[in-house]
């Protein structure tokens, strides 16, 4: 079955190929020549238009991908994950020779707009226009010109460590024709002006749907889904159902609640960490309330998921939950409580929590493993923090806690599995 598996994935990249060169030789192998801009110099120097794309730039969390560990900001060198391999993060401050100096901003708008580099190469979806093609001409020139802004820093761009057939340019023609859909966002007259700025946050520059989406063999999103949870390719944690409805990752949550944990990475119904413990130091808590609450309005409109499919039961985990339950009276309890509710504002509750019910317990092995983390904010300057038990706890002791909470109090999740366990304790840590 898995040998057939990778035959079809195998064939579909050799299709795609196909339509890729065909697209791209329709297209024209010519560099597309670099746009003059329209907007003058002292129009980029304007210090509230400046101010208002240092915050854009806070809310698209452009820094976390465009600085390296130690380095300037925004002069790009982060290597970013993926199933094809690792995709360096450029430089984006003004450098001439090495940044975006030399650019005008209608190269840029290209770029955010229609992923297409200033020599009008096609620019892998690692940076994320699938979903920045919704952002507002004037917004994208208020980044533009925050961009500008900066101190210039000579540091050249790395080559991408792709491999092939995936380095070959000419797929990316036919995945955009599989998955990119180009054009700004149109508010829904049928809407608060609350909603729609909200949904324009979380569909354009916040690029939600990047992560909380489960993607395809050829790192695509499915058209039809929202928000609707998914593993992170190559990270190895589960971003959770963003639904606040019927059977959504966060039903039972308030508006409340997801503006807490965006503003200071906890909240009544758990804390932030792995990957969105970094949103939140780096964006969300900068944002301003009516941005958060206008997310929080957006998020509560999506629509009830259906019930989860029933999970085919392992063999026998009776005595792998027993275990577990031992396991957490002896090494948990005495912080998130025997009932599983924690301690409001200090540690979070397990019961009920969307991380730890959801569907593949990636994110309760890694935190029980690596320790959990909530990110320190401007309005939790101190947070606790939860130790890690990778040297404490085998694989199968770590699998039977993690088992025994995903099935207590009124947690309904399965089980899961010592070599689970094996698997994602020597995966590497970002």
């Amino acid at each position: 079955m898995k040998l057939l598996s990778r035959f079809l994935v195998a064939a579909a990249v050799v299709a795609v190929l196909a339509v890729g060169w065909l697209l791209l030789r329709e297209r024209g192998h010519a560099p597309v020549p670099r746009a003059d801009s329209a907007v003058s110099a002292a129009r980029l120097q304007d210090p509230a238009l400046v101010a208002r794309g240092a915050y854009l730039a806070r809310v698209g969390d452009c820094a976390s991908c465009h600085t390296a560990q130690g380095g300037a900001p925004y002069a790009g060198g982060r290597r970013l994950p993926t199933p094809f391999g690792d995709i360096p993060a450029p430089n984006l401050t003004p450098d001439r020779e090495t940044g975006l100096g030399a650019w005008s901003f209608e190269d840029f708008w290209r770029a955010l707009h229609q992923g297409e580099g200033r020599d009008g190469r096609l620019l892998y979806p690692a940076f994320p226009y699938t979903s920045y093609t919704k952002v507002s001409r004037d917004d994208a020139l208020a980044l533009f010109a925050y961009l500008q802004s900066l101190p210039p820093v000579r540091q050249p761009n790395a080559a991408a460590g792709v491999g092939f057939p995936y380095n070959l340019r000419a797929s990316l023609s036919a995945w955009r024709s599989l998955y990119f859909n180009p054009g700004e966002f149109r508010p829904d007259p049928a809407q608060s002006p609350e909603w729609n700025r909200g949904a324009y946050l979380v569909e354009g520059l916040g690029h939600c749907n990047e992560c909380h989406v489960a993607r395809d063999a050829l790192g695509g999103l499915p058209k039809q889904a929202t928000l609707t949870g998914g593993q992170i390719p190559a990270q190895n944690w589960y971003a959770p159902d963003l639904g606040m409805q019927a059977n959504g990752g966060l039903q039972g949550w308030s508006e409340q609640d997801l503006v807490d944990l965006l503003r200071t990475g906890r909240s009544a119904r758990g804390s932030a960490f792995g990957p969105m413990a970094e949103v939140v130091t780096q964006s969300t808590q900068h944002m301003d309330e009516a941005d958060l609450r206008a997310i929080a309005t957006y998020l509560r409109s999506l629509p009830p998921r259906p019930p989860p499919a029933a999970q085919k039961p392992l063999l026998d985990t009776s005595a792998l939950v027993d275990a577990g339950g031992k396991l957490y009276a002896d090494r948990c309890a005495a912080c998130h409580g025997k009932d599983g509710k924690g301690v409001a504002g200090v540690y979070p509750p397990l019961d009920g929590n969307s991380s730890v019910d959801e569907p593949t317990g990636v994110n309760a092995i890694r935190v029980v493993l690596l320790g959990g983390f909530a990110p320190l904010t401007k309005d939790n300057p101190r947070p606790y923090s939860m130790p890690p038990f990778a040297q404490q706890l085998s694989d199968r002791e770590v699998a039977a806690v993690v088992s025994y909470i995903r099935q207590a109090w009124s947690n309904h999740a399965g089980a899961v599995q010592e070599r689970d366990v094996a698997a994602y304790r020597h995966t590497p840590v970002d």
